[in-house]
């Protein structure tokens, strides 16, 4: 073949075998699951109960990453940037949408630059209290909020999360104000939060849990559709007159856009596998979450979904990102 002319038919087919090498290169080598957030969270559970599983299936390494910082939008944006060859994933929580309208600036748009594979799970969060408070339910709260607009206070692990986002809703729905008190991280929330200097928060059901059962904290509702196996007197937010807020968090894997469907189409398949073993339900509900599935069509509708529910709330209740 002629160096000088790149184009020939014979060029042209060692072209397409390079890439098809390249292809099965990038499918034999180690795949990369980031994780946004820190080792230890709820995304980071389901990444390495996943991980290991999934390397079973395909027959390659698995290797979980965590590139924690910026609210997540760090982690996604290396995602976003990575080749659409099936070698590096996103493991996320809906997190990634409510940054989609916090922070505008973003040089990424997650609706637009991601491919949805695969549901993974939901989880709840619940409204507590101290108990010095002395409010037993959802509308002493609510009523308390209403007699002294701005005199009690909210606890979140930051501006941004999942926590601070449905506090926002359950003020937005119940027409009341909380002042909203950020902190870095949910244990130093939480640590204020039994000890009385702050009046409310969302928590995650698992972290809750064992607050709530000790008597340091006291739920009041919890922001779902149905009440959970864990808290099963515990009422929704609905039955607690406090309104219809629903604020179960999603969780899922997503792919650089342009991945080829049929690489989707195997992804999913294999998550959607391992999330129905006993074993990983159990992983799954020890951290209060339920393992769920979707195909990456039925996903996508999710995820634009909710975007558009967090982007109308953030632009009604004026939040910005600090």
């Amino acid at each position: 073949m002629n160096p000088g002319i790149p184009f020939t038919r014979r060029g042209l087919v060692a072209l397409a075998l390079l890439a098809t090498a390249g292809q099965a290169a990038a499918q034999e080598g180690p795949l990369r699951l980031i994780v946004p957030f820190t080792p230890g969270t709820g995304i980071d559970l389901i990444a390495r109960t996943v991980g290991p599983r999934l390397s079973e299936r395909l027959k390659r390494p698995v290797v979980v990453e965590n590139r924690a910082g910026a609210s997540g939008n760090i982690g996604t944006e290396a995602v976003v940037r990575a080749a659409p060859d099936g070698s590096t994933l996103l493991v996320s929580v809906n997190t990634l949408v409510m940054n989609r309208s916090l922070y505008p600036q973003m040089p990424f748009d997650p609706l637009r630059d991601l491919q949805p594979v695969s549901l993974t799970s939901w989880g709840q969060l619940i409204l507590v209290t101290h108990p010095r408070s002395g409010f037993k339910t959802a509308a002493d709260l609510i009523a308390a909020a209403k007699k002294a607009p701005g005199k009690l206070n909210y606890a979140s692990p930051g501006v941004g999360t999942p926590h601070h986002l449905s506090m926002e809703l359950f003020k937005n729905t119940a027409k009341v104000f909380l002042t909203h008190i950020p902190y870095r991280g949910t244990g130093p929330a939480v640590t204020d939060m039994i000890g009385g200097q702050v009046d409310a928060m969302f928590l995650p059901i698992h972290v809750a849990l064992p607050q709530v059962r000790s008597g340091r904290l006291v739920a009041l509702g919890i922001g779902s559709d149905k009440r959970h196996p864990l808290l099963p007197d515990l009422p929704t937010l609905s039955e607690a007159k406090a309104g219809d807020v629903n604020v179960d968090m999603w969780y899922g894997v997503f792919a650089p856009k342009g991945m080829p469907a049929a690489q989707v189409a195997t992804l999913n398949r294999e998550i959607n596998d391992i999330l129905r073993s006993e074993e990983v339900k159990k992983a799954f509900e020890g951290q209060g979450m339920d393992p769920a599935s979707d195909t990456p069509e039925g996903f996508a509708k999710l995820v634009n979904r909710d975007a558009d529910r967090w982007a109308a709330l953030i632009k009604a209740q004026g939040i910005k990102a600090e």
